[in-house]
């Protein structure tokens, strides 16, 4: 008999960005996420979909590849959300949703910054090491932002 540990479903990773709102904001964009996230060997936009819908696939250095699909964006509130709809090799869960956010920072000593926090909630079937990557992976990429953005 199998036991599984309950877990969370739900990753909040967050940083301080010491670059401006705008500098930050120009790499939010999912076709664009090589551009700074270092796990990543291309990001680029899947063709053949609908006008509506747009795709894109992320290939990871590691060789796995997944399509996330944008299902919100502001521009005006600074924020995405995403969906990962296929991927190789196949997940081991059904589904996960992700939202970046990015706020001005415009007062106090770290003032011209941006805030950025990186949710990631996935379907109930996911293990803890599937959350623990996910947490990971967040931190990694928040890292590689902030180092991109700063030389804007």
């Amino acid at each position: 008999m199998s036991t599984s540990i309950p877990t969370s479903t739900s990753v909040v990773e967050s940083a301080v960005i010491k670059a401006p709102l705008s500098h930050v904001w120009h790499y939010i964009k999912l076709q664009d996420f090589s551009k700074f996230w270092g796990a990543l060997s291309k990001s680029e936009a899947v063709k053949g979909t609908s006008e509506e819908t747009d795709i894109v696939r992320w290939s990871f250095k590691d060789g796995s590849e997944v399509e996330v699909k944008q299902e919100e964006h502001s521009t005006l509130n600074h924020y995405i959300t995403y969906s990962v709809i296929t991927a190789q090799p196949e997940l081991s869960f059904t589904s996960v949703v992700s939202t970046i956010r990015c706020y001005a920072i415009t007062s106090g000593e770290l003032e011209g910054s941006t805030f950025v926090e990186w949710t990631g909630n996935w379907s109930s079937d996911a293990g803890a090491d599937v959350i623990q990557d996910g947490k990971y992976k967040r931190r990694e990429a928040l890292a590689d932002l902030a180092k991109a953005a700063k030389k804007l």
